[in-house]
């Protein structure tokens, strides 16, 4: 008799099993995936680190002076840091569901070192801004890992800030 029941409710146990699953999928992706507007700040933001890595990479090749060699070991530190944010960030996004772009945002290399280090710092600035309104919007959407993961970068992109601004002063 109890093989009987089990046999006639399997039935309905599949179609529960199955309605379980199906709203477990969907809780998991809506829990998991970014809005577009995320998704979308999160590509810039890559587009952002492949321009200053390379940005920074060639300014570390081609700067001239007295100063040459120190400001250039700091172009290039920089410059690597800057690609392992761009690959963080591609992670994050690819996990997220994004597409990645392979674009950068306009490169500006400069001509002197003194402007160098000034296009450098105006990027600087305007990647803490940027990453701020991430931080807020992936805390806003509860993606905390996310928010981890910029307010780290966030704190590195204060420090190459900090080196530019401090390179720049006058003696």
């Amino acid at each position: 008799m109890l093989l009987y029941m089990l046999n006639e409710s399997s039935s309905f146990n599949t179609k529960i099993t199955s309605r379980l699953v199906s709203s477990f999928y969907a809780v998991i992706e809506r829990w998991f995936m970014a809005s577009k507007d995320l998704k979308e700040k999160l590509n810039m933001a890559i587009a952002m680190e492949l321009q200053v890595s390379i940005q920074y990479m060639w300014q570390h090749v081609t700067v001239k002076g007295i100063n040459a060699a120190s400001v250039g070991g700091v172009f290039k530190q920089f410059a690597i840091t800057e690609m392992k944010h761009a690959e963080a960030i591609a992670d994050r996004l690819d996990y997220l569901g994004g597409a990645l772009t392979t674009k950068p945002t306009p490169i500006e290399v400069g001509k002197s070192s003194k402007e160098m280090l000034e296009i450098d710092k105006a990027a600087e600035e305007g990647a803490i801004k940027f990453y701020r309104e991430i931080i807020a919007l992936s805390a806003k959407e509860g993606d905390v890992v996310t928010r981890k993961l910029f307010e780290s970068i966030l704190s590195d992109e204060e420090e190459h800030h900090n080196t530019f601004s401090t390179l720049l002063e006058k003696d």
